[in-house]
């Protein structure tokens, strides 16, 4: 008998390797419970949110990079919620990518509804130009302007024609130059009494401080510092925006971990594996570009009932955490930087 109880006793105060194995996998396995359960709240929140949108007009959302991803998530639950009913247009290069998209949406019933793909190669600032220009010689307005892009292919720089690295322009430079040109459409919405919105989707909560002495990252540069710098960029410019036109909302929203296909363009195979490693890692705790679109969709639309700045959580919940507000001093040297490089090719024989 005194041996029995000496193994028991044993097996608590000395636990074996399996033991300790089947703990540790219990204590994650509850976790990851608790998680879903969680998150599955917090989806049913945000569906159900986003079915009661029904406004009086007709919307009209601009889905920048919205032919994979998460772009792709958003335009389709937007399609979704407003039944086909409304005037989507998706900007990218991938023609066949978004026509499929758009053959799934509902089909619209509403006079002036329609969906359409407008091709525009977003890493050169001259083809902005011309996108936004043919856009606002239709468009009176804009209602929700919504920005997801991005181009990694490689880890080092790629310089473009204009002397802008493909990864800032995509990231940076060619989303302010597009929220920049289309500014007269989506004040044209706010004076109507109507949602005016921009919403773009980076990394909010997660910047660093800017290197002012490296703006465009043109002395040093890595994969590390565009995801730091370029998140910080995007706080201070929509602080900025958002001060110039105080009718307006501007939103940066921090995703989370999504489930996409990304890797899938990088050429840089090191690049490619340590993104697919880091996908393949976090996937108990990632969701689908289905789920992020719900919920960046919930954000956008009821961070756009009210104007002015503010940043969006995973969850399209209001961010609270990492609070970071810019000087003025601040935004008004970046805002000049933003200009002079997204202007700089008119100057140029291209």
């Amino acid at each position: 008998m005194s041996s029995l109880i000496s193994s028991a006793i044993s097996s608590v105060t000395h636990p074996t390797t399996n033991q300790v194995t089947t703990t540790i996998g219990a204590i994650v396995l509850a976790f990851l419970v608790v998680l879903q359960q969680r998150k599955a709240s917090a989806l049913r929140t945000a569906v159900s949110a986003n079915s009661s949108f029904s406004p009086s007009y007709l919307p009209v959302a601009i889905f920048v990079g919205g032919t994979g991803g998460i772009g792709q998530g958003t335009a389709e639950a937007f399609a979704r919620h407003t039944k086909g009913n409304a005037h989507i247009i998706i900007i990218g290069r991938n023609r066949v990518a978004a026509e499929t998209i758009i053959s799934k949406f509902p089909k619209p019933t509403a006079e002036g509804a329609k969906h359409e793909f407008v091709y525009c190669d977003l890493t050169l600032m001259k083809n902005i130009e011309n996108t936004t220009k043919s856009l606002l010689e239709r468009l009176p307005r804009v209602n929700f302007l919504f920005l997801s892009t991005v181009s990694v292919t490689k880890l080092g720089r790629e310089e473009t024609e204009e002397g802008i690295d493909k990864k800032l322009a995509t990231l940076y430079y060619g989303r302010f130059k597009f929220i920049n040109d289309m500014l007269p459409a989506l004040r044209n919405a706010a004076a109507n009494h109507e949602a005016a919105t921009v919403y773009c989707v980076l990394g909010a909560g997660r910047g660093k401080e800017i290197d002012w002495n490296n703006l465009g990252l043109k002395r040093s540069y890595n994969v590390f510092a565009i995801r730091e710098q370029t998140i910080r960029y995007v706080d201070t410019i929509t602080q900025e925006l958002a001060a110039q036109n105080p009718i307006l909302s501007f939103i940066h929203a921090w995703p989370g971990a999504v489930r996409t296909n990304a890797s899938h363009s990088i050429e840089s195979i090191p690049l490619r594996l340590a993104l697919k490693t880091i996908m393949l890692l976090a996937y108990p705790i990632s969701m689908t570009y289905a789920q992020s679109g719900e919920y960046m969709l919930y954000g956008m639309l009821s961070a756009s009932e009210k104007p002015g700045w503010s940043r969006v959580d995973e969850d399209g919940t209001l961010m609270t955490k990492n609070e970071y507000i810019a000087s003025n001093e601040e935004r008004k040297r970046l805002w000049e930087h933003t200009i002079e490089e997204t202007s700089r090719w008119k100057n140029m024989t291209l």
